[in-house]
């Protein structure tokens, strides 16, 4: 891998803060892209492409909001022809798994003429520890319209390691990682392990799509979030993927040991 710049998009995000400082622990040289760095990066404001890219050899592209969200997938078929143009010459792609939009911006990666490597993953752990559904843990009522339906939890630290060996590695050209945890849990189930690690009641508490909907609305929080937990109820994803361990030769972490590590770490502390 040419020894160039490697920009990570969402660079303080879940993924993108830990595959930032994994590069950094190798040595790599790092561009963290988001909108307070320097050169700042934004999705919405195309001019600040250009300096993000200067020099850049490799991506990793996080999109924000989400890749299903409208207009994501013409917006990253402009990012990657710009990159391409500047020179860069691989990009790992982070997307979610089952999500139509998604596997267009997908399409955009694969036929962009450089080295690719798309990381599918599930549902993140983290998103019980770092924001989304934080307060709602916190609160001791977890309020989704999920049902009982199941999901294979990935811990963002595994989807860092897989990141960072697509990119700086050789043989991931050309492959598409399915990376979830070891098993499906439901949210109940969900909850219960996080009252075990926490040493008090978590309650799952299930709403219908509707009241979601405008529990979204009442937030000021866009609408679309309710259809990422379509991808949930309807079983799609309700299968495990083994891209952990074709990359890293290891299983993936499972939500217990997330739960009890991020309890540790002090992020439920009131």
């Amino acid at each position: 891998m040419t020894n160039k710049t490697i920009l990570v998009l969402g660079g303080t995000g879940k993924t993108g803060r830990r595959v930032a400082r994994l590069l950094e622990q190798q040595g790599a040289s790092v561009r963290i892209g988001s909108r307070r760095a320097a050169p700042p990066f934004d999705w919405t404001v195309p001019e600040t492409w250009k300096a993000a890219l200067d020099g850049v050899g490799a991506v990793y592209l996080s999109y924000q909001p989400d890749l299903a969200f409208p207009g994501a997938t013409e917006t990253v078929r402009a990012f990657v022809g710009q990159a391409v143009e500047q020179g860069a010459t691989r990009i790992v792609l982070l997307a979610g798994r089952g999500e139509p939009a998604a596997e267009a911006a997908e399409n955009v990666v694969r036929n962009s003429g450089v080295e690719w490597t798309v990381v599918r993953a599930s549902f993140f752990a983290q998103n019980f520890s770092e924001d989304f559904f934080q307060p709602d843990v916190l609160a001791g009522e977890i309020v989704l319209p999920v049902g009982d339906a199941a999901e294979p939890f990935v811990d963002a630290a595994d989807i860092a390691e897989v990141a960072v060996a697509a990119l700086t590695g050789d043989g991931h050209a050309g492959q598409t990682y399915d990376v979830t945890g070891p098993r499906l849990l439901t949210f109940a189930e969900v909850a219960a392990e996080l009252s075990a690690a926490l040493g008090r009641e978590i309650r799952f508490v299930p709403v219908s799509r509707g009241e979601y909907v405008e529990a979204l609305r009442a937030g000021g929080m866009p609408e679309e979030f309710a259809e990422l937990f379509d991808l949930v109820t309807d079983g799609r994803n309700a299968h495990l993927g083994d891209g952990v361990r074709r990359v890293l030769g290891r299983p993936p972490r499972d939500f217990a040991e997330f739960a009890r590590a991020a309890a540790a770490d002090g992020a439920w502390n009131a």
